[in-house]
């Protein structure tokens, strides 16, 4: 008999889901019947450890037992996944939207309800059955290639938002400005009139003055930043690598810095494609029809995939029609869409998006440069 649980306790699996949240973790243990249910504090390492610890001992499990753990992707990104598989846990990031909900009638929604759902569909996915989508955790050098771009990103939206404070302050006091050129900017601020002729308001210029500020900061950051992505694609082009990738790319006419930077960190540089369905469907570029019955229709595309790539491939799909315009590609879509209206156009430079991404894929797997394309002479 003690054979018989030895055995028994060393093909056991230990499952274990978390439920994150800022303050507090909810994490729940499952071992064959048995269930426990533990509160940590939120981001407490030590917390989780004695807290796994605890469920071994209360299960008569051994330190060397199989766990399978998970947790929905959000704010707390992927440095818990790596935490558990440094402990030699068998740990998967869900996607939260890809989790089946009953829409039956109204659903409970609480923590323990929520840790339970993880834990059956756990046990669910390790048995096969096919009940979420798990995230495509990055290595720590792709993650934190992304970083770059998107600072880059946020800061170029905060001078938007800075540039029409600025606009609207001055247009509220009957003031327009076309551009706000920030040159010896204090002296501009206290020539402008308003609409009687008078002087702004001591306190309106101030303001003014320190919207000016900020913004010639945010735009010398920006600066730095580009400068900094030149540097880095210069010194390490000729290594490999997802440099070699981004100066690769900018060969192509209609495609600059920018895009090819953000299309490598965030798609190419570190996904593994096996097939040009698997590069639409991760763009969010495929379709999603309704049929049903006597019912066919197309309800657009999914949207479900990365929206950087997805909103520069569109964007990247006109300049290829501009700067490309006897490519294969761009034949295409002048035969089929050329002498349609807007909506019909705006609907095949979706289309024309996907085809692009699938080209430039293949582009970077062989070299095969995309049909009738030309590359630029020099960068």
């Amino acid at each position: 008999m003690a054979l018989k649980r030895n055995d028994s306790a060393a093909s056991a699996v230990l499952y274990m889901a978390l439920e994150l949240s800022k303050s507090k973790w909810k994490v729940g243990f499952e071992c064959g019947a048995k269930r426990r249910t533990v509160n940590v504090e939120g981001g407490s390492v030590l917390g989780l450890q004695e807290a796994l610890a605890g469920a071994k001992k209360k299960f008569g499990l051994g330190e060397a037992v199989v766990v399978r753990s998970c947790y929905e992707a959000g704010r707390d990104g992927f440095w818990l996944h790596r935490l558990l598989e440094s402990w030699g846990v068998s740990n998967l990031v869900v996607d939260p939207a890809s989790i089946e909900v009953s829409r039956r009638a109204r659903r409970s929604k609480t923590d323990r309800v929520d840790l339970e759902t993880l834990l059956s569909k756990l046990r669910q996915h390790h048995g096969g059955e096919r009940v979420w989508k798990v995230v495509r955790v990055p290595d720590p050098e792709a993650e934190a290639g992304r970083h770059l771009h998107r600072e880059v990103e946020r800061l170029k939206k905060e001078r938007g938002a800075l540039v029409s404070r600025i606009k609207g302050v001055l247009f509220a006091q009957g003031i327009r400005v076309e551009r706000v050129d920030l040159k010896d900017w204090a002296r501009r601020v206290a020539q402008f009139r308003s609409f009687d002729g008078q002087a702004l308001a001591s306190d309106l210029q101030g303001e003014l003055e320190r919207a000016g500020s900020r913004l010639r900061l945010v735009e010398e950051q920006i600066k730095e930043l580009e400068r900094e992505q030149d540097r880095r694609v210069q010194e390490a082009a000729h290594a490999g690598g997802a440099m070699a990738m981004v100066e690769q790319l900018r060969r192509l006419k209609s495609i600059g810095r920018v895009a090819a930077w953000v299309f490598v960190m965030e798609f190419f540089g570190w996904r593994e494609f096996r097939n040009a369905k698997q590069v639409g469907a991760l763009a969010g570029l495929t379709g999603t029809p309704y049929a049903s019955g006597q019912i066919n229709r197309e309800q657009g595309i999914s949207k479900a995939g990365n929206r950087r790539v997805r909103a520069l491939a569109v964007e990247i799909a006109w300049l290829w029609l501009r700067y490309q315009p006897d490519s294969a590609l761009s034949r295409w879509f002048f035969e089929r869409f050329g002498g349609t209206g807007k909506r019909h156009r705006r609907v095949g430079i979706v289309a024309l998006a996907r085809k692009l991404l699938v080209a430039l894929w293949r582009y970077l797997e062989t070299g095969m440069v995309p049909e009738g394309a030309t590359l630029k002479a020099a960068i």
